[in-house]
């Protein structure tokens, strides 16, 4: 992990800075993958999970017997962890439920917003070097709660042709309605386009590799639309003399142990703190099934000391984190300051770990500073609000003159017809009364 003691402002740059991939072949793969999918189907797409997952698959579908086996192979724990987790996920995406408005804009103008579901979206659940069950229910759950009628989902199975049962445990749980076999960019390409057995969606949610990524990013052009874009996950941590080291750097290695290509950001206002937390690293790294990930992962780090809270909350801003903890006392005054972060945890005790899986926040996240412009996924993320409007004759009394003389300084002479002819047509009326 690399230390830097007070940066000058003018060095915050390179510090926020993410690892950069030369992705010029791996697009161009990637585009060549979605043009056979496309043109080519399920034929594509078996073809590609032979080359890719090493299993030859007669049939692309999750059978219903699957999903029920699934059921009884996963733990009594583990089911009532996903019974809780869906709970609380559920109930506060269903908070976020949208309540219309009837506003009259002026006399006889009436406008309003109607929250419409997508009626058909796919979801990518990644089954590689960790099966992320716990996305399923981020993505399922408010997808179910919007309304949307098709929720379609890919995942890789392994060398037997068998899918993860704890992600078909969850899939069920939440409410998805037809399971594929089917991973990395061949998957996305399936939902995109759609093939014989797989539906064409509206939209593709969920995470994955580099080659995930750029194949969402390359159908989002053309085809379909996508959640947002997205890199190596990250998180920055925020400590002072009131932190516990043991907790900042368990954080911090929680993230680490993502990909190697995943980032953590620690800023620290006690150098004390900062060299505690880099010892404890080292030591509870040495305990981690995944240590070797992890440990290229905090090549890509950063350790920042910085001369007081507002210093760190600028720097944090600046990196615009995925996931941001205030790992301080004073966390309710530091969290007035956020202003760019994906998901924020507050205090000692709230770990990310918590929303990844169960406080009921989404942790489908904006990465790579994307948090900039971009939120996480939220029930909105499943919805479009489609306006409508209604003008009286009063409406066009109140607007029709303002709505002519626009469309006349604009050159629009069609527009400004198209209301004119309804002032004059009220005009006429009024004088043959």
């Amino acid at each position: 992990m690399n230390i830097i003691k007070y940066p000058q402002q003018s060095e915050w740059d390179s510090i926020v800075e993410r690892p950069h991939l030369d992705v010029s072949q791996l697009n161009a793969t990637v585009q060549s993958v979605l043009s056979d999918v496309k043109a080519h189907g399920d034929e594509a797409v078996k073809r590609y999970e032979e080359q890719f997952d090493h299993v030859k698959l007669d049939h692309l579908a999750v059978t219903e017997q699957e999903i029920d086996e699934a059921m009884t192979l996963i733990s009594d724990e583990l089911r009532e962890a996903l019974h809780l987790a869906h709970h609380n996920i559920h109930a506060f995406h269903e908070a976020q439920q949208f309540e219309s408005k009837q506003i009259e804009t002026a006399a006889g103008v009436v406008c309003w917003q109607k929250s419409v579901a997508i009626e058909k979206v796919g979801l990518y659940i990644p089954g590689g070097t960790a099966p992320l069950f716990s996305t399923v229910l981020m993505l399922a759950t408010p997808a179910k709660i919007a309304g949307c009628k098709e929720i379609v989902l890919c995942t890789p199975p392994d060398r037997e042709g068998k899918v993860n049962p704890a992600i078909l445990a969850a899939a069920r749980i939440a409410g998805v309605s037809q399971i594929f076999k089917a991973g990395g960019v061949q998957a996305i390409g399936a939902m995109a386009y759609g093939t014989e057995s797989v539906p064409k969606v509206y939209k593709i949610f969920g995470p994955g590799n580099q080659y995930v990524m750029a194949a969402k990013q390359q159908v989002s052009l053309h085809d379909v639309a996508i959640d947002m874009p997205a890199g190596p996950s990250e998180v920055c941590v925020v400590a002072d003399d009131s932190s516990n080291a043991e907790f900042v750097a368990a954080d911090l290695l929680s993230q680490a142990e993502h990909g190697v290509d995943s980032q953590v950001l620690l800023i620290s206002i006690s150098e004390t703190m900062l060299q505690q937390v880099k010892a404890e690293v080292e030591i509870q790294l040495e305990r981690l099934p995944r240590k070797e990930m992890a440990f290229k992962a905090l090549d890509n780090s950063k350790l920042v000391l910085v001369h007081d809270s507002d210093e760190a909350m600028s720097l944090s801003n600046l990196y615009a984190p995925e996931h941001l903890i205030l790992a301080t006392d004073n966390y309710e005054r530091l969290s007035e300051k956020v202003v760019n972060a994906g998901s924020v945890f507050l205090g000692h005790w709230a770990c990310e770990s918590a929303g990844d899986y169960a406080s009921g926040t989404n942790h489908t996240l904006p990465t790579h500073q994307y948090a900039l412009a971009y939120n996480g996924v939220n029930l909105d993320s499943y919805c479009r609000k489609v306006t409508f409007q209604h003008l009286s004759e009063q409406g066009i009394k109140s607007i029709g003159p303002a709505v002519v003389c626009m469309a006349e300084n604009e050159q629009l002479e069609a527009h400004a017809n198209a209301m004119r002819l309804r002032v004059n047509n009220i005009k006429q009326e009024e004088k043959q009364r």
